[in-house]
C-alpha cells in the first residue's frame, strides 16, 4: 500500500465554510486510500457537520484553532497574532512535517504570508509563485504568477518558468511542457523593461523549452503549457478569463432557451454542449499551489465548493507521489 499523504486542511477558511469544505474532505478521503486528512478548526462546528457523513473514521482527525483570519485583517499582522488560527495551526503542521501539504480557501494574503513566513521558502528560491492551471482549447496551461508577486524581478521570472515546467511534467502529465512569457507581440524587442530583460535569460535557459513571447488572445488556445508573468499581469489574466468563462457559459445557457426552436435544438447537443461548458469550470483543477516553499501549500478560490475542495485535496496527493519538491531543489538550486 502507498504511503499516506497527509493534508492538514483549513476548515474554516473561504464562504462555504465549513460545510463545503468538510463535504470536500469527505469525497477526497472516500476517492483516495492514499489520504490522511487533518481538519483544523474549531472543533465543535467540524464534528457536527462530519457527523452527516459516512467516512473511515481513522483517516480523518481533528485539529481545534480557536481563531480565525478574515480577508479584512491584514495578512502578516494576522500571521503573527493570530497564533491559533485555523491557518497558523495547520501551516505550522506543514512547517514540523506533522502533514505533506495544506489547503485553503481562506484568505489570500494570509495564506501568502504564512507560506512565506511559516512553512519558508527551499533554499535558493528567491520567491514562490502562486500557480493555477486554468482552461485551454488543448487542455490546461499553468499561469504563473498569478498572486504572489506583484514586483518581480528576472531572476524570478527564470525560476517561475523552471518551478513550472516540472509541474506541468510531473503533476499534469506533459512531457517537455513549451514555455512562453507574456507579452504584448511576438517580436523580442517589444515588451515593458521586465520582460525585455527576462527574455534573453529564459532564451539561454537549457532546463525548459522556451518558445518566446505569448499575447493574452493566445492563451486560451493552449499555444503554451506554462505561461509566465509577475503576480499583477496574472491576477489580471487570471480574473478576466474567470469572468469571460463565467460570462460566456450564461450566454451560451440564455441563448440555448431563447426560443422555442433553439430549445429543440438543444435537445440534441445539448452532451456536446454540457462538455464544452464544463472545460470552463475552475473548480475541476483544483486549487493554485504555491511553489518553492518546504511544503506544499495550496489556494482554492474563496468561494470554492464540495468539487474544488476535493480536488485540491486530491492534487496534493500527486504532487508528493512525483516529488516535485524534490525535483525542484535538484535542477532549479545551484549547488555551492
Amino acid at each position: 500500500m502507498a504511503d499516506k499523504v497527509r493534508v492538514a486542511v483549513d476548515a474554516m477558511g473561504g464562504d462555504n465554510a465549513p460545510k463545503e469544505v468538510i463535504k470536500g474532505a469527505v469525497e477526497a478521503v472516500n476517492a483516495k486510500e492514499e489520504i490522511q486528512l487533518i481538519l483544523v478548526g474549531v472543533e465543535d462546528k467540524i464534528k457536527q457537520e462530519l457527523a452527516n457523513y459516512t467516512y473511515p473514521k481513522e483517516r480523518i482527525r481533528v485539529v481545534h484553532a480557536t481563531e480565525i483570519i478574515t480577508t479584512e485583517e491584514s495578512p502578516v499582522m494576522a500571521i503573527r497574532k493570530k497564533k491559533d488560527s485555523s491557518i497558523v495551526v495547520a501551516m505550522n503542521m506543514v512547517k514540523n512535517k506533522e502533514a505533506d501539504a495544506f489547503v485553503s480557501a481562506g484568505s489570500s494574503g494570509a495564506i501568502l504570508a504564512g507560506g512565506q513566513l511559516i512553512v519558508g521558502r527551499i533554499k535558493g528560491i528567491e520567491r514562490p509563485p502562486l500557480a493555477p492551471l486554468i482552461p485551454t482549447e488543448k487542455g490546461v496551461s499553468l499561469l504563473i504568477d498569478c498572486g504572489a508577486n506583484v514586483d518581480a524581478r528576472a531572476s524570478h521570472l527564470v525560476q517561475f518558468a523552471k518551478m513550472g515546467s516540472i509541474y506541468m511534467e510531473y503533476v499534469v502529465g506533459i512531457k517537455n511542457p513549451k514555455v512562453a512569457i507574456v507579452n504584448i507581440g511576438a517580436e523580442e524587442e517589444k515588451g515593458n523593461a521586465l520582460v525585455k530583460e527576462t527574455f534573453p535569460l529564459l532564451k539561454q535557459c537549457p532546463e525548459i523549452n522556451f518558445i518566446g513571447s505569448i499575447e493574452a488572445r493566445e492563451i486560451p488556445s493552449g499555444y503554451a503549457d506554462v505561461i509566465v508573468c509577475e503576480a499583477f499581469v496574472g491576477n489580471v489574466i487570471l480574473k478576466l478569463y474567470e469572468g469571460v468563462g463565467s460570462t460566456f457559459k450564461k450566454m451560451v445557457i440564455n441563448a440555448l432557451k431563447s426560443t422555442t426552436l433553439s430549445k429543440i435544438g438543444a435537445l440534441f447537443v445539448k452532451s456536446a454542449v454540457k462538455d464544452t461548458l464544463k472545460s470552463f469550470d475552475a473548480s475541476d483543477y483544483g486549487g493554485a499551489p504555491l511553489l518553492g516553499l518546504n511544503g506544499l501549500v495550496v489556494k482554492t478560490h474563496g468561494n470554492a465548493k464540495m468539487k474544488e475542495i476535493r480536488n485540491s485535496i486530491m492534487q496534493c496527493v500527486i504532487f508528493k507521489e512525483q516529488q516535485i519538491n524534490e525535483k525542484i531543489k535538484e535542477r532549479i538550486i545551484v549547488k555551492e
